[in-house]
């Protein structure tokens, strides 16, 4: 059956502006991380696809190696385009990123001219594209110049293969030097890909502070902490979690300290009438600091509850005080060794 997008799927989104730019971000954009790769259920995420551009997402977030196998997700993607999103692609914004391993060989990683390009090539070819809206870096190399790598972007944008530019994992410093490098050749900053929760607040200590004053957007990757804040984890480990599966998110995670932070944390958001998970998006959209929260989602179910959060989306300040109590670092950030690395001089 063809795929017609609701006629009021723009009334409920709220939209935010994306640094000193011109490009309005929904509150919530849909990531494809995990559970839209080749060993997932491919209908399923079709239908999480159709119900978040239903319910107003306009963005999809996409990397080079998403998957499993890499890449496998930018296929699904495109086969989703045609499928169903053809019609309707002027009215998204799609994104991809290069940084991490893709192919084998010393240009397949990190990032160089030749592995950003011939990465993008690769994703626009997958996806059935000829151009994305947004290209990230997705983690400093730390020993390509940074001159390279912003040079790369700026190239990317001239050739029309994207339209704006962002990076993922950098330090303040490093942002701001990203910056400037691109400000000089004439291709804004649009956006960074930080991580953000109520257990990983790292962006906290300078980085959104960096935004603001660059006039830079910010969208927040795992503002769920991978999903254990969620009730998933009140008890432990249950035996169908990511967590259980010793893949990105491990069971060592799961300490005793984190339980009894997000146990306590869930008894706010049932005084509040959300779900953990639900209160977890609306704390890091607390601020319009931050312009989305990129969640993702395994069934049209979660997705419709993660979106439901944007029914409350503010906080007394008793609760944000009572939330401070218990959303302290949880050693959960799989990336801070990413933000602190400095690229070769």
């Amino acid at each position: 059956m063809t795929y017609i997008a609701d006629e009021k799927r723009y009334g409920a989104m709220n939209y935010r502006r994306c640094g000193r730019s011109g490009i309005d971000l929904p509150a919530v954009s849909l990531g494809l991380w995990q559970n839209f790769g080749g060993t997932d259920v491919y209908e399923t995420g079709r239908a999480i696809l159709r119900r978040a551009f239903d319910r107003g997402v306009t963005h999809f977030d996409l990397a080079n190696n998403y998957g499993p196998p890499y890449g496998s997700a930018e296929e699904n993607f495109g086969r989703w385009m045609d499928q169903d999103f053809r019609p309707y692609r002027d009215e998204l914004l799609i994104s991809s990123k290069a940084g991490w391993d893709m192919w084998p060989g010393p240009y397949g990683n990190f990032g160089s001219r030749k592995y950003l390009v011939a990465s993008l090539d690769q994703s626009l070819k997958r996806m059935g594209l000829d151009y994305v809206d947004i290209f990230y870096h997705h983690r400093p190399d730390p020993k390509t110049p940074l001159e390279e790598t912003m040079g790369a972007l700026d190239q990317i944008v001239r050739s029309g293969k994207a339209l704006y530019v962002g990076v993922s994992s950098y330090s303040p410093e490093l942002t701001r030097r990203a910056h400037a490098i691109l400000k000089e050749m004439g291709t804004p900053l649009l956006i960074h890909q930080p991580s953000y929760s109520m257990l990983n607040r790292w962006t906290e200590d300078g980085l959104l502070d960096t935004l603001t004053e660059l006039g830079v957007g910010c969208i927040a990757f795992s503002p769920l902490a991978q999903g254990l804040l969620s009730n998933k984890y009140l008890n432990g480990v249950p035996q169908d979690s990511r967590a259980s599966k010793e893949g990105s998110f491990s069971s060592g995670l799961v300490t005793e300290e984190n339980v009894g932070r997000i146990r306590a944390l869930n008894a706010i958001a049932e005084r509040r009438g959300q779900s953990l998970a639900q209160m977890a998006i609306a704390w890091v959209l607390r601020n319009e600091r931050v312009t989305s929260a990129l969640i993702g989602a395994r069934t049209v179910e979660q997705l419709d509850s993660s979106l439901d959060a944007l029914s409350n989306t503010s906080f007394s300040g008793e609760e944000l005080s009572e939330i401070d109590r218990h959303a302290t670092e949880g050693g959960i950030d799989l990336w801070r060794s990413q933000s602190a690395i400095q690229p070769k001089e």
